[in-house]
This record gives C-alpha cells, sequence and structure tokens, in this order.
C-alpha cells in the first residue's frame, strides 16, 4: 500500500489526511518513483486552502518537488533507468511514498545532495534564477535587497546574487536567520525590528538605493521598498506571504522603475527553452558545491500539518522537508 496526504476539503493544514492506496500499473510511457523526501512551498499551504491560482479538483495530494529512486520503468519510457537517483517535478502530487510520473518530470538528483537536499532544490532556486536572472537582469555591483532572506526563496536570492557579483542586503526577522543569511553570502544584514530597512538601505548605499529588490513578502514591505530604490531599479514580486501590496505610481514614475512579476512554472511551460538553460545552471552549480538548500526542519510525512504550520508561523529558516523512511 501506498501512503499519501490527500486534501478533501480545502483549508487548514490540519485538514489533511494522511490515507493509503493500492499501487497502480503503469501505462506506456510512465515511470515508478520511491519517494524519499519531499519539499514544503508556500504554494502547497495556498492550495490546500484554495487560495493559489492552480485550484486541482478535489480530492488531490499536495507537493511540488521530492526526490527518490526509479523502482520501474514502464515501455515506451526513454532515459531513464532503474535505480536512479532523481529529483521529480510536480504541479501537485508529492507528498506521498511513491509517485507515478514521466520522464520529462525527471531530473537528476546532484551527487552532491541527500535525499531532503535535492527535494527541496529546484523549486526554491529557481525561482530565484528566474527572477534575478531572467527577470531583474542582476548585474555585478548592483545593490541587492533581499527581503524574507531567512526563508527558502530568499536564502536561494542571496546565494545566487552573491554568485552573480552583486551587493547583498538581507532583511530577516530574527538574528539566527540572518546569521544564515551571512553564511550565504549576504553582504549587510538588516532585523526589520531593529531598524526600518528602508532607512538602512539608504545608509547602507550612502542614499543611492536599491538597484533590485526581491520580494516574496508583500503588503508593507513592498511598499516601503519603493522608498529605497536607485534609479532604473527593479522590484521582483515573487510572492504575498505578508499580504498584497499596493504600488505607487508616482514613486516609480520619479526612480524610472520597474514592477516585474515572478512566476518561473509558468514561464517555462510558455517558454520551455528558458527551463532547460535554467536547469542546466542550476545543476552544475550544485555539483560544483556553488550552491546548497538549506534545510532547518526535517518531518515524517504524517507531520505534514506540523511542517505547514512551520511554514505559516515562519518558523522555518531557509526550506523544510517530509520524509518518508
Amino acid at each position: 500500500m501506498v501512503r499519501a496526504v490527500v486534501c478533501r476539503a480545502l483549508g487548514a493544514p490540519e485538514k489533511l489526511q494522511l490515507e493509503e492506496f493500492p499501487s497502480r500499473e503503469l501505462k506506456p510511457g510512465e515511470v515508478r518513483v520511491a519517494i524519499r523526501a519531499a519539499g514544503l512551498n508556500f504554494p502547497d499551504v495556498l492550495m490546500a486552502a484554495g487560495e493559489y491560482q492552480l485550484k486541482p479538483e478535489l480530492p488531490f495530494t499536495p507537493g511540488m518537488e521530492a526526490a527518490g529512486d526509479v523502482t520501474e520503468v514502464g515501455a515506451e519510457a526513454s532515459g531513464v533507468f532503474l535505480g536512479d537517483k532523481v529529483i521529480v517535478k510536480m504541479r501537485h502530487g508529492a507528498f506521498t511514498d511513491e509517485a507515478v510520473v514521466t520522464p520529462s518530470q525527471l531530473t537528476p538528483m546532484p551527487s552532491t545532495f541527500d535525499y531532503a537536499e535535492a527535494a527541496t532544490y529546484l523549486a526554491g532556486h529557481g525561482t530565484a534564477y528566474h527572477a534575478l536572472i531572467d527577470r531583474g537582469r542582476v548585474a555585478p555591483g548592483e545593490v541587492l535587497l533581499v527581503h524574507g532572506a531567512g526563508g527558502g526563496v530568499g536564502l536561494a536570492a542571496v546565494e545566487i546574487g552573491k554568485m552573480l557579483g552583486a551587493t547583498v542586503i538581507a532583511t530577516a526577522s530574527s538574528d539566527e536567520k540572518l546569521a544564515v543569511a551571512k553564511a550565504r553570502g549576504a553582504d549587510h544584514l538588516v532585523r526589520y525590528d531593529r531598524e526600518p530597512f528602508r532607512d538602512a538601505v539608504k545608509r547602507i548605499t550612502d542614499g543611492r538605493g536599491a538597484d533590485v529588490v526581491f520580494d516574496p513578502v508583500g503588503g508593507e514591505v513592498f511598499e516601503n521598498s519603493m522608498r529605497c530604490i536607485a534609479w532604473g531599479a527593479r522590484l521582483l514580486v515573487i510572492g504575498f506571504t505578508g499580504g498584497i501590496g499596493s504600488a505607487k505610481t508616482n514613486l516609480l514614475l520619479i526612480k524610472g522603475a520597474s514592477v516585474l512579476g515572478v512566476r518561473a512554472g509558468e514561464a517555462v511551460r510558455k517558454n520551455p527553452a528558458l527551463g532547460e538553460v535554467r536547469l542546466r545552471a542550476l545543476l552544475t552549480w550544485a555539483e560544483e558545491g556553488k550552491l546548497r538548500p538549506h534545510v532547518s526542519h526535517r518531518l515524517p510525512l504524517e507531520e505534514v500539518a506540523k511542517a505547514m504550520r512551520l511554514l505559516i508561523d515562519r518558523k522555518a529558516i531557509g526550506r523544510v522537508a517530509l520524509l518518508m523512511d
């Protein structure tokens, strides 16, 4: 029997159920993967609550990314072999012991990662890559302001921004989160509760402001970011964990600034070539030891509600993984 987290009623994480199902036979072109770990992302929480742009038909299993071992290869499935260690990419369905997918959903697991790291890599770092490289076009010497730098995508942005040669200003809500951001390359650290970040950015940049703002928080954070930007700044809208912010068009006009929405997955569905370039870069950087997810919590599959609460309450640093063994 295969265990899976099932959402039968939209709402709080505590409504999710762990159920058992028989394995199904493979169809031509399909592959069976024994899932060893799955990564949690904030969209998983939103999807289970019915608040995400993708609304699967009930019942469904949440989870966008996982890692495991190929245990069966169906007829007509090419390029995949028994025993391959792989990352599994899904729109939902990853919170389970076993996944039946197509080869196009599989990516070789970096040899430098364990299963939990592999299961928490591509969504967060893929979003940061798309934001900073495809959308923000961060250049060496620019100032990058990263909000929520203690979160999974925030830490990924710190790492990649530093690799691109930017001066990285990391903001977070605790010293512990900022310490991890510093270890991942942040040049300047700002705690929200100790100094208004807009004042800190002006102080650090001698009044010039940030060239690029990476914002997964939204709300007042987005609105205040417009008051500490340089001419030609790019404000990258990653998410809205702190609410939906309003753009002051006069501030954008005065600074010649741009607000850019970031949807890494949708961008690849619209233009698959973008995804191929991104994936090659991320796998190369992982193998070279330049990038690695910070997984602060590893919990068993049956504690999925507790794991989601870590994200909701912002107690995680970096990523949270569910373990199947």
